[in-house]
Formats: structure tokens, C-alpha cells, sequence
């Protein structure tokens, strides 16, 4: 049975200034905060993030950067997901890193629109690898999701108040929820919440000229959160003194990284951030799924079109303008091609970004004929809207438009349950697993609010991912 964190004397700090043992940082309101009680209606939702998370680390199971990180932290035949969810006898550092590479290879994670971020990416691989490893009911597991996410977006909030700039919110930002949702499993007290924290940004780390190169680094980034997340909950539980004013304090984390930042928003009333989350229907960035949403509303109308015109927010076409994309990575960043296949094929699907799909004549084709422009309305929404508009001009010069506020996923255009489960399932077969299999593991998830233990989803987990000849 592990040590509880409460029950674990911070030693004393003879070594801290007199300014920082007295001086009462925000901090200490972002921790109550996130230490307070989760109403149960909460907790029965975090059972569709949780869900969604897995179905996105199931379907990258067999990607190249699974198996290069598997080769690389020797995982059992490669397989990161048997390792990080079956293996328990792995520490909870190396299963969040393992669990921590794959929520975001398809671009099917979930994210928080005003920080900018994708928050299970990191906090729901340490709530899971922590969760695994010591007694822990459903109730439990979901509760210290719910925190980490709250920090994470918090914290998030106040990184992009100030604009994009060049860190990776998901990863620098991440890190803290991951370690509040570590320490949370294991027990905390205000002093070992604030000590993870402290730990947590002397972690934080993850820049953005990983997207212009074609690297694994983006996943190593969020695996390097998860992991530095769980390592600052365990550094915080052995009496491991962190900086109590990491996030505001004169050389914290807003005035190294993001100096442009409003800290005022890392206390602001508001409910549960999880509640907020966008869940993404569509394996491509977050950024492409207004367009097509359009794109789909339009599909019936665009025969032949002579022009395809996309009007968005800027750090759209930032991110997303590849009229041309030469690799399944590139193509679920180009809005040219989403709208592409979103026109031609439907709603798109993981294989409408392989290789064969970008060598499609009839895609190559309409991505030619797309083009794209900034919309001041659209972009002056963003990031509290993402939002696009597609017009569509004939042959005969005539036009056909449709303006999409909010993407499939959103709040306000919520993906009912029956979707996220149908996605879910989607990605566990794109991932190989079983039908079977993956529905034991989806009833589990289910009931974890009332489950007193961790026991039937660990079975689901072991079940699904025995290992076969495949993985041998």
C-alpha cells in the first residue's frame, strides 16, 4: 500500500528567502481551485474524454513513432500501449511516457479552444499510468482527470491570452495538469499540491519548430510532459520543496514564456474546464474541421466547382496552408486537402490521409481549386470561436456559401454519445483490436464512476492487448 502524500513532512526550508516562505502566490488559488469537490454529473462526463483519449492511442498503436519509441525505451515487441497499460510492473513514469507519444499522431485528440491546447495528451496518460499502479477506484481515476484537465486549461488560458507564440502549449502547459492529476492519485495536501506544481514548471518545455520539419518531436513533447508529470507528483510526495510562485512569480513561468499573458485569467470563476472541451470527429488539426463542417453542409452543391474559397482565422492558415501535402502528416495540416475530401468523399476518415488518397487525380484536383483567405469576423473571434466560411463558385460563375460558427465537436455542436462511441470504436479497429475486445474495454470506461477498483478495466486492457505472433 503506498505512502498517502498527506501524511508525508515537507522538510523545513532553512535554504527559502524570508520573501518566499511569507508572500502568498495566485498559486495557492489555482490549487483550491482544482482540489475542489467534482460534482458526479462531472465525473459521469470525464468518462467520454477518458474514452476518446483511448480510442486515439488505439489507433496510433501501429505508427511509425509507437514503434520507434517502443525500440527506443525497449518496450516488449514494441507494442507501447501493452506496455503502458498491461505491463503494471513498469514504473508510472516510463507508462506515462509510452501512453504520453500517441494521443496526438492522427490529430484526433480532444482540445480546449481559448488555451489552445490539447490537455489528455499529457494529463490523461499520467492520470492512467499513475491510476494503474496503486489501488484506485473509477471514481478516483476520473476525479484526478477532471483536476488535471483544470489546471492544464487554466494555466493554458493565460498562455494564449497573449497570442500563439513559439512554445507548445499542450506540452509546456500540459505538465502541470499532469502532475496535479499524479498527485491527486496519490494523495496530496496543499503542500505537496504546491511543491508538484513548483516541480512541474521547472519541466515544462516543448517549442514549435517541431511542425516545420517533418519529426517525432511533437510526440515526444507531450510523452515528456506526461512523464515530468508524474515524476514532479513523485519528487513532491518524497518531500521535494518546489517554488511557490512558478507560474507568477517575477522569474516564473507567464514572465519567461509568455510575457504577453493576462495571469488575472489563471483564477477566473468559471465551471469545470472539461466541460468545455471540443472533441474532434475528423483525424486532421483542429484548425481544418470548420471548413469541413462547411465543406460537408456544401457537398450536394459543389459539382465540378470552378472555385472553392475558404475564408478562416489567420492561425489557421498559418497552421494549415498546404495546398500541396506530400506526406499523411502534411495532409492533416492542409485545409486544401480536408476540404478536398471533405467535398469529394464525405466525412473524412483516417484512410482519406494516406498515401494513396494524396495521389488521388480527383483530390489533387480540387485542392487546386481551393483557395484560401482570411475573414476579420472569423479571425476576431478566434481563439474564444473557431470558426470558417466556405463559397463555392460554379462554372457558370454563380456562388453557393455557407458560413460554419462552430466545427462538429464544439460545445455549441456537441458530438452526441452515440458518436464519440462510434469513433471510439472506429479507431480501436484502425488500431487492430478485436471488436470484442474493444467493447469490453469501452463498458469498463463506462462504468468507472461506480467501480470500486480498476480491476475490469485492467482486465479489458489485458484481454485486448495480450500479446500475439504480431507483437512477439
Amino acid at each position: 500500500m503506498p505512502t498517502k502524500l498527506a501524511n508525508i513532512k515537507r522538510p523545513n526550508q532553512y535554504f527559502v528567502c524570508e520573501m518566499s516562505k511569507t508572500k502568498r502566490y495566485p498559486e495557492s488559488e489555482l490549487i483550491r481551485l482544482c482540489s475542489r469537490p467534482v460534482a458526479s454529473d462531472v465525473i459521469v462526463q470525464a468518462r467520454w474524454t477518458l474514452l476518446d483519449w483511448l480510442g486515439c492511442i488505439f489507433a496510433a498503436r501501429n505508427s511509425g513513432v509507437a514503434y520507434a519509441m517502443g525500440r527506443a525505451q525497449h518496450s516488449s515487441g514494441y507494442d507501447i500501449v501493452h506496455a503502458g497499460l498491461c505491463l503494471t510492473d513498469n514504473d508510472a513514469q516510463s507508462a506515462a511516457l509510452l501512453l504520453g507519444t500517441l494521443g496526438n499522431v492522427l490529430e484526433m485528440d480532444d482540445l480546449h479552444r481559448t488555451s489552445i491546447l490539447h490537455p489528455g495528451d499529457a494529463v490523461a496518460a499520467a492520470a492512467l499510468a499513475v491510476g494503474l499502479r496503486q489501488p484506485c477506484a473509477g471514481s478516483e481515476l476520473l476525479t484526478a482527470l477532471i483536476r488535471g484537465y483544470e489546471a492544464a486549461i487554466r494555466i493554458g488560458r493565460v498562455a494564449a491570452s497573449g497570442g500563439y507564440t513559439h512554445f507548445y502549449n499542450s506540452s509546456t502547459c500540459g505538465v502541470f495538469g499532469a502532475a496535479i492529476a499524479a498527485i491527486d492519485l496519490l494523495g496530496a495536501n496543499e503542500d505537496t499540491l504546491a511543491d508538484a506544481v513548483g516541480q512541474a514548471g521547472m519541466m515544462a518545455s516543448g517549442i514549435w519548430q517541431c511542425r516545420l520539419e517533418p519529426t517525432f518531436s511533437k510526440q515526444l513533447a507531450t510523452a515528456q510532459a506526461a512523464r515530468s508529470g508524474v515524476l514532479a507528483a513523485k519528487l513532491a510526495s518524497a518531500g521535494f520543496p518546489g517554488a511557490r510562485g512558478i507560474l507568477t512569480g517575477p522569474m516564473g513561468f507567464f514572465k519567461s514564456y509568455y510575457p504577453e499573458a493576462d495571469p488575472a485569467q489563471l483564477t477566473a470563476p468559471s465551471d469545470w474546464a472539461l466541460l468545455e472541451m471540443s472533441f474532434k470527429p475528423f483525424p486532421a488539426c483542429r484548425h481544418t474541421h470548420p471548413a469541413i463542417s462547411a465543406a460537408l453542409d456544401l457537398r450536394n452543391v459543389a459539382k465540378a466547382p470552378r472555385r472553392i474559397i475558404v475564408q478562416t482565422y489567420r492561425a489557421a492558415l498559418d497552421f494549415c496552408d498546404a495546398p500541396d501535402p506530400a506526406t499523411p502528416e502534411e495532409a492533416r495540416f492542409s485545409l486544401q486537402h480536408a476540404v478536398a475530401v471533405a467535398l469529394a468523399k464525405g466525412a473524412p476518415a483516417i484512410a482519406n490521409f494516406d498515401p494513396d488518397a494524396l495521389s488521388d487525380p480527383d483530390l489533387i484536383d480540387l485542392r487546386a481549386r481551393v483557395q484560401l483567405e482570411v475573414a476579420p469576423d472569423l479571425d476576431a473571434a478566434f481563439p474564444q470561436s473557431y470558426g470558417a466560411r466556405i463559397r463555392i463558385e460554379a462554372a457558370d460563375g454563380t456562388l453557393q456559401g455557407i458560413t460554419c460558427p462552430a466545427a462538429w465537436g464544439d460545445p455549441e455542436n456537441p458530438m452526441r454519445e452515440a458518436d464519440i462511441i462510434a469513433k471510439f470504436r472506429a479507431n480501436a479497429a484502425y488500431g487492430k483490436l478485436a471488436s470484442p475486445q474493444a467493447d469490453e474495454i469501452l463498458q469498463a470506461v463506462l462504468t468507472l464512476p461506480d467501480a470500486p477498483d480498476l480491476s475490469a478495466l485492467q482486465a479489458a486492457f489485458d484481454a485486448a492487448f495480450a500479446p500475439t505472433p504480431e507483437y512477439a
